[in-house]
Formats: C-alpha cells, structure tokens, sequence
C-alpha cells in the first residue's frame, strides 16, 4: 500500500481534512492531494515527517515492509567472534531456511 492509500486512511480515522492538515504542516493543499491522488512511494522526508507528527504516527507506519534482512552477525553479543567455520554453518543454515519460505 502506498503512502497516499495510507495517509487518506488516516485522515479519515481522525476526521481530519487535507485542508486542515496542510495549515498544520504549512504546505499547500494541492501537496497532499497529489501524494494521495498518485499514492506516491516516495514523500518529501520534511513532509513526511511532518505528516507523521500531525497525525500521530512514526514515518516508518508509511513504509511497504522493511528493506533489509537482518545479518547473521546480529545475534551476537558475547563479545567473542565467529569462527570463519562458524560464519559459514550459519549461511549454510540461512540459506536452507531461505529456500523452505519459497
């Protein structure tokens, strides 16, 4: 879903209009429409972040899905390193779990 879908989603849900929402975040009225009109991907971060403050959301509720798979060194916090032996089982591993989803 695009930003223009979810923005014109949360402006319903607090009553709020484009007209209102524009004065608040000082843009013309004709900005919103086009973001919701095209439901635009891609949003001005200023706006955005604007959008978001107003209507009581993180800019990331406007994001499709995260962009990146999290890392196979993420889950190690003991200090100590991984074994070069050691980072390949968990690709191998990864992999296979990779290949299961499909």
């Amino acid at each position: 879903m695009g930003i223009g879908n979810k923005l014109s989603d949360l402006l319903k849900e607090r009553n709020m209009t484009v007209t209102e929402l524009s004065r608040r975040i000082n843009v013309a009225p004709t900005t919103i429409y086009s973001i919701i009109q095209r439901n635009n991907k891609k949003v001005d971060i200023d706006v955005l972040l604007d959008i978001a403050d107003v209507l009581g959301v993180t800019a990331e509720y406007f994001r499709d899905s995260p962009k990146s798979e999290p890392t196979t060194l993420a889950a190690h916090f003991d200090g100590d390193e991984f074994t070069e032996d050691e980072l390949d089982e968990i690709r191998q591993f990864a992999e296979f779990v990779k290949n299961r989803k499909k």
